[in-house]
């Protein structure tokens, strides 16, 4: 079991509560380790009623990372990682098959409703679909 600290609370009003800066910093970890937690018992979980050969089919391999990592979009690595044409992908989704071949290149971002198609589509989430290097812009 996590070791649960002592938080000293420095100031307190009806809105806010002032605390050390390592009580914050011990909170967020036991928060992120509650998550990574939560992950793994997800994982577990999966792998006791799928098997372990069909999750990790459903994932990426190490040359499929290597394309995102080198700025190759994420749709068209699982489009081709689900063995799936642009035409395919874009019909199973009910996004224009040009649309798509303009997220791909990287011309238009897709619109969250066409990430969302396309998601369901591939069968990963949304977060699954969206660059890299376009992540927390605003």
């Amino acid at each position: 079991m996590t070791h649960v600290p002592k938080i000293t609370v420095l100031a307190e009003t009806t809105d806010t509560v002032t605390i050390k800066r390592i009580d914050l910093d011990a909170i967020a970890s036991m928060i992120e380790d509650a998550i990574d937690l939560a992950a793994v018992r997800e994982f577990d979980a999966e792998i006791a009623d799928r098997g372990l050969d069909a999750v990790l089919a459903d994932g990426l391999a190490l040359e499929d990372a290597e394309r995102l990592w080198a700025g190759e979009h994420p749709v068209k690595v699982w489009r081709e990682k689900r063995g799936l044409s642009q035409r395919a992908l874009g019909e199973a989704a009910g996004v224009a098959q040009g649309y798509l071949a303009e997220i791909e290149k990287g011309i238009k971002p897709g619109s969250v409703t066409a990430l969302r198609k396309l998601a369901g589509a591939l069968r990963v989430q949304v977060d699954d679909l969206i660059p890299e290097q376009t992540r927390g812009r605003p």
